[in-house]
This record gives C-alpha cells, structure tokens and sequence, in this order.
C-alpha cells in the first residue's frame, strides 16, 4: 500500500487499485476506489460547481514499539509505515497505515470510519475474519464489479434521508432499503446522521443500502467504481446546504404552486375540465391548477390530445388562464408499439432495450416501450413533439408520470439504456426525464418551471422536480407512512414533495369513515410543499369503457371535487382552502429559503431545534417552515393531540391562542375542523380566524 499525494488529492494505492479523497466544495470530500487503469469520469449527482478548497495534506510515520512492524515479514506487504490525513474545513479524513479512512470534524470527534475486520497488529480491531471496507469484485465475462462498502456502526446514531419507502420509520437505523425506484418508492441515497455528517451514495446502481447494528453496509450489482460524497457541520441545515451546493437547489416554486391543485382519476374531455373550474370560481373558491391526467391522448408515445374529447384545447387553456388556473397534463414515457412515433424512436435508439424475450415493458392499456430518458437525443426529440402539441397550446408545467420507470416486472437485469445497463444505472431515469422537460422550457425562455414527477434521484431538485408519493392506499396507515416519506424526501434533498390528499388506491366517497380520513389529509396537504387533492376513488369503474380508433378508453372515478362529500364536510375543507391561501405569503418564503440554501420545505423537528435531544426522537410532527409545528391527526376517532414544543423558544396554540413554554409535552384539541399547528413566539399568522 502507497500513500501520496496529487496536487489537491490524496491517493491510496495498492497493485491496480486507487482510491481518490479530494475536497468537494465547503467541509465536503468525494471519494472514489477504482481497480482499473483509469478512473471512471461518471460524476453523477455531483454536477455542480462547488467554491475550490485547498486542502491540507500530511503524512506521518507510525511510530510503534511491536517489533513485527520492523521484521522482513511486514516489509514484504507494506512500502512504509506511512499514515495520512487531509482537511478541508471542518471535516479531515484519516488514513492509517493500512489505508483504512476514518472521518472526524473540527473538534476531533469521530464522524465514522470504514470497517474492516483482518489481521492488524496496531489497530482495535485485530480479527482474522478477511472482512474489507470496500470491495470491487470483478463480475465474471465482463468489465464490470460488484461493490460493497462497509463502515462501522453506532449505538448512538439515528439516520434520516434515504427518499422515499413506503413504511413507517422517519428513523433509518436498522433498516434495510433497496436501492431501486417502484411505483411509490424513490430511492435517492443521501443521508444525515445525528453525528454531525452527511453521506451520499453517488451511485445509481441497482442494490441495498444495510443500517444494521453491527455495521453499515452498501452495495451495488453491477458498477465500475466506488463513489461517495460526504460533508461535515455543526447543524442539519449546515449538512443540507453542503449538499445541495454540490448537487443542486431547487429553483424558485412558480407562484403557481404555492396554491390548490385540483386532480382526480381522470377527466374525460374538456367540458368536464372547464365545468369544474367554473364551479370553483363561481364559489368563490381558490384554485391554482387543475390536471389534464393520462389517457386524453390518442395513443401512449404520441403526447397529444385525442380530438374528439377534447376538441379545443387551445382555447381550453385561454379560459383557464384567464380563471386564473394554470394546466397541467400527463405525459407518460411509454411508447405504444402502434405509436406515430414508435418506428422513428426505434431507428434512432431511443427506446430501452431489452437483453433478452419480448421487448414491451409494459403491456397495461397496449404493448408499450420506455423512451431512454438517459439518452439526451431521446429527451429533445420527446420534448420535441410535447412543445408541439401542449406547450405552443399555452401549457406550461407537465406531470411526467410513470418517472421510475414502472418496469411489469422490475427486471433490472434485461434492461439497457445509453448511459449503460439498467443494473448500474437505473436510478437516474427520472433525473434524465426531468432534465428534458426543465431545458425545453428554459430553451423556450420560461423561467419558473415545475414538473410533477412520480420519482426522482440525487440532482432531481434542480430540474424543479415535484414528486408525489405514487399509487398509495386510501387509509389512516398510508397516511402516517406518508408523513415520515416526505419528511425524509426534504433530507434527502427533494424539498418540493407531494402526497395524493385521501390516498390514491381506495375510498369510496360516500364512506363516513373515508370521509373523516379525506377530511384529515386535506388539512394535512394544507401544510404540505404542495397542496394537491387526488385519487381513483373506488369503484372507479362506474361508467362504460369506449373505444375511439380501437384505443381503450380509461372511466372516470367517483367525483373528487371539495363538494362531492356532503355539505358539512365541504364546510370543513372550504375553511382549508382559505387556510392555504392565507399561508401563501409565508410559504412563498420558504421556498424563496429552500432556493437560496436547500432547506426542506417540510423538516423533522430536530433541523430547527438539534440541540433538543427530544427533536431527534419525534417523528408524528414536523416544522412547515422554521416558524409552524405541525402535528397531523393520524389515527381514527381521535379529538385531541399530543405535541412536544422544543425546549427554549415559547409557542402559541394556532386554534386556541393559548400560550406555552417550550421543552414540554402539551395535548391540545384536535375535531374534525382543526390541524394543531403551534407558532413560534413572535409570529403572527392567522391560521384559525
């Protein structure tokens, strides 16, 4: 093993194998391991230019009193007893002997370090078990590795970030996540720890990412290199600005999207689109966007309206915009084999191929192909025929649905794009789909663009990417899993997230109990990122299926609108639509910080408050900004609610105006009509008039 230095570089060396830890902008590394000649010049996620930072660099020589480190035995393995650190700001990495990295911060306390469990004499951990850190094992007949990087656990250390999984811990440590996208699963591998430290897994790879007890472990099918980003601060919101530095910010959220979305199954046609619209202004109620969802077209890959349903969509979108409502429409990337577009893509190479069997992806509503979001030929020539026929029509902001992709099955190993096979890969599809879109648009000289996207990866943010949490049950369970999901989406760096209000899948609305549910979320999503109401609303087969052209033509759910769930209940959600719009002044500063800094729009309790050990542990509430706690009613038949107020700061009850001291439990009312929201002391926002 040989240690040295390159300009702004340290190089361990051992044979064939190089490991690369440089600064990566502010108190920041990136590390890379490669076993071939070359390193692989993939960057990733980490596309942005970030400030250069000097490093300081030194070597040491051991200095120990076992004579086996002076003996002809050791001199046969190791050139020197050499030992390196390098520092950049508050972060150093340590090198030992053996070319194990440990990270510390500026105090000298250990952030983590690599685990290995082999025969060394000076280090703690002196096992026989040949158990390396990192490990690049060449795959048989090919130029590719798999890989595994190891690092050792903490009793101590909680994890939050990782994206998006459909389960109930906000708390990562001790889970096991598959680093792969499904329908309602984004897997977007950036984390902060409880130890002052923030760890991206800079790689798109198909794998698993391992919290365990014992170790911390992640790994990748099929890959050419080892790469990882980690920075270190004194506060989450330090960590979070780092990252985004390096990966990118979201831009500013179109005014657009500060208000209600209105969105259901489907609209069939036009007039239905125009009759709600009109209802809501004739109400007198807010509306920002209404959406246009999937199967207005004429056939999937040909990204146009079918005219018999919608006739005029140009003056469609007119009357909206003058409504003040801005359209959004579906797209999805499937191709249908009978698509106008289907031979040309094919010739061209901008379809997914597949590596063995029937080339179809998907076969729901057609035989249908994935466009190679990866390949940026594929992206114009989409975005190409998406300017033609919904943006010269006045359409501004697109739902790029199916963003995974929704592969029936997950075959990863079948699948390859242009940027290489779906196994090393996969993971940056939804981040290729966005970026088409976000520069077509910006090419077209608009400046605040939005995309709903169903997935996203590490850098999705900066293509101004809204994901929503996918096809989710209609149920008090879903819910609460939903809350932890975007929560750590904002960790991970996805600051503009979404949930279907009532859940997608499910909820009849003539149910009492799905109305309490509906009434709940709906009051939720008033202080989410982006308040959007969805969902299929079973039975969604209530109207005969057609066929225009011999193109099955999808039903409509139940009614989705404020009003289709009873008086009272209209009542109810009417007040949260108001509610919304009150707050929009106040969540226009939030996204205006989340622009300039990478805050979460929506963050656990501990990025305001980390010195409030009680903040790490709180995962059913949540700040909505730095000045609201939010606590959400998740369970049914509940009136009351339990909420901790951060210790040092006194809190004002939204609903009550009742005023308390921080650092305590309180339990405050909570009926059908109310979200407990608590305001930080020397704020005033009518929520409640």
């Amino acid at each position: 093993m040989h240690l040295y230095k390159e300009e702004n570089r340290l190089i361990i060396a051992e044979g064939k194998t190089q490991v690369w830890i440089e600064p990566w902008g502010e108190n920041s590394f990136r590390v890379r391991m490669t076993a071939e000649a070359k390193m692989d010049e993939n960057n990733w996620a980490l596309t942005e230019e970030v400030p250069e930072c000097k490093a300081e660099i030194t070597f040491t020589e051991i200095d120990v009193t076992d004579p086996w480190y002076k003996s002809e035995e050791y001199a046969r393995y190791h050139q020197t007893g050499t030992q390196a650190a390098i520092t950049n700001g508050k972060i150093t990495a340590k090198v030992n002997h053996e070319g194990w990295i440990s990270f510390y911060n500026q105090k000298g306390e250990l952030l983590t370090e690599e685990y290995w469990r082999n025969r060394n004499r000076i280090n703690r951990y002196c096992v026989p078990l040949r158990i390396d850190a990192r490990e690049l094992k060449p795959i048989q007949g090919s130029s590719d590795y798999t890989l595994t990087a190891r690092f050792e656990a903490f009793d101590d250390e909680k994890i939050f970030g990782m994206g998006q999984y459909q389960e109930k811990n906000l708390n990562k440590k001790g889970a096991l996540l598959e680093l792969a996208h499904r329908n309602s699963q984004a897997s977007v591998p950036f984390m902060v720890s409880n130890r002052g430290y923030g760890f991206l897994w800079n790689n798109p790879a198909i794998g698993t990412a391992a919290f365990g007890a014992n170790k911390t472990e992640w790994y990748a099918v099929s890959t050419k290199k080892l790469d990882y980003f980690i920075t270190a601060g004194d506060t989450p919101a330090d960590i979070e600005r780092q990252y985004s530095q390096a990966t990118g910010r979201s831009p500013m959220m179109p005014e657009y999207g500060l208000g209600y979305w209105q969105c259901k199954l489907r609209y069939r046609n036009q007039e239905e689109v125009l009759s709600v619209a009109r209802e809501h202004k004739r109400r007198g109620l807010p509306m920002d966007a209404i959406v246009i969802d999937f199967f207005h077209w004429t056939r999937q890959g040909d990204f146009k309206f079918e005219p018999r349903d919608w006739p005029d969509p140009k003056n469609m979108v007119k009357e909206l915009k003058e409504l003040g409502i801005e359209t959004v429409v579906s797209v999805w990337p499937t191709i249908d084999e009978q698509s106008e577009n289907y031979g040309k893509m094919a010739e061209l190479g901008y379809l997914v191929n597949a590596d063995r069997g029937n080339q179809n992806h998907m076969n729901w509503m057609g035989n249908t192909v994935f466009y190679d979001a990866t390949h940026p030929g594929a992206q114009k020539f989409v975005w190409e025929r998406c300017k033609e026929n919904y943006y010269k029509l006045g359409i501004r902001c697109f739902w790029l649905d199916e963003a995974e992709p929704e592969y029936g099955p997950y075959d990863f190993d079948n699948y390859r794009y242009y940027a290489g096979t779906a196994l090393q890969c996969t993971n940056t599809y939804p981040v290729g789909y966005a970026k088409g879109f976000y520069e077509g648009l910006k090419a077209e000289g608009e400046e605040d663009i939005l995309s709903l996207v169903r997935c996203a990866w590490a850098g999705s943010q900066k293509y101004g990417v809204l994901t929503w949490s996918g096809d989710i049950h209609s149920s008090f369970r879903a819910m609460r899993e939903q809350l932890q999901a975007g929560l750590n989406m904002g960790i991970a760096g996805i600051p503009w997230w979404t949930s279907d209000i009532g859940g997608f899948l499910g909820g009849d609305i003539k149910d009492v109990k799905f109305q309490e549910l509906l009434l709940r979320w709906f009051a939720w999503g008033a202080f989410c990122p982006v308040f959007r109401m969805h969902g299929e609303r079973s039975p969604w087969y209530e109207r005969e299926q057609e066929f225009i052209n011999g193109v099955r033509q999808l039903t409509s759910g139940q009614d989705n609108e404020v009003w289709s769930f009873g008086e009272d209940n209209y009542e109810i959600l009417k007040k949260f639509l108001y509610i919304r719009e009150a707050l929009r002044p106040y969540i226009r500063e939030c996204m205006k910080e989340t622009s300039e800094s990478g805050a979460p729009v929506m963050r656990p309790m501990f990025y305001d408050f980390p010195s409030d050990k009680n903040c790490w542990e709180i995962e059913d509430q949540y700040m909505f900004g730095p000045d609201l706690i939010v606590a959400p009613v998740m369970e049914e038949g509940v009136s009351v609610r339990k909420i901790y107020l951060p210790e040092g700061v006194k809190w004002t009850d939204a609903n009550t105006r009742k005023v308390y001291e921080g650092g305590q439990n309180v339990v405050v009312p909570a009926p059908l009509d109310i979200i407990p929201v608590m305001v930080r002391e020397n704020k005033s926002y009518e929520i409640y008039k």
